[in-house]
């Protein structure tokens, strides 16, 4: 098992202009790693939405990566969006479930089907074309630099258990709050793009 704290970390190292999209606990960890607030898209009181969300910004912003930091939970209140994501074939897509196999948020609730099926082969049979599954953060670490380059979708499963408790910061940041600044960062981002060429 990885310490859920630990992945987020590993995964915040790797990350440099990508647009992240947070939910739920996994969300609430990213809150302490982040090192690019501006892009990030908070959806934790948004359970199961997050990767249909992240979809229409990887429609929207084809030439920049895309990061879900999806819980198993959520994931499996809204199976149907490894469909459809995989359906897009969003080379920019990179999908993160954090499994510990309880509903954290509402409080610690053992999700369905415990043991008895595996995200990763869940994503792989949708159609991603990568699907990884992790359950030590040295194997993580060794292949986040490969994943970041994946041609997408690709999804990550991340066994994980919980490093600190009711500890974790609420988000301050609302959905709707967060937009426009990641708007106006795009822009700029594009801009000093455009400005190179």
């Amino acid at each position: 098992m990885i310490v859920d704290l630990e992945a987020a970390m590993a995964i915040g190292e790797h990350r440099t202009d990508e647009i992240v999209v947070n939910t739920m606990r996994a969300g609430r960890l990213w809150i302490l790693v982040s090192n690019r607030v501006e892009l990030d898209l908070p959806l934790t009181g948004c359970m199961s939405k997050a990767s249909s969300l992240a979809l229409g910004v990887a429609l929207a912003q084809p030439h920049r990566k895309v990061i879900v930091m999806d819980g198993d939970g959520s994931l499996l209140m809204n199976l149907g969006s490894l469909v459809t994501i995989a359906n897009q074939a969003l080379p920019n897509f990179i999908h993160f479930v954090f499994e510990n196999d309880i509903y954290w948020v509402t409080g610690g609730q053992p999700v369905p089907g415990v043991g008895k099926f595996n995200f990763a082969a869940l994503a792989r049979a949708a159609g991603y074309r990568k699907a990884y599954e992790f359950d030590d953060l040295e194997s993580l670490k060794i292949n986040l630099g490969q994943i970041f380059q994946d041609k997408g979708p690709t999804f990550v499963c991340l066994k994980v258990s919980s490093s600190v408790e009711d500890r974790l910061p609420y988000p301050t940041r609302k959905t709707e709050d967060a937009l426009p600044e990641m708007r106006e960062t795009l822009k700029k981002l594009s801009s000093g793009a455009s400005a190179k060429t």
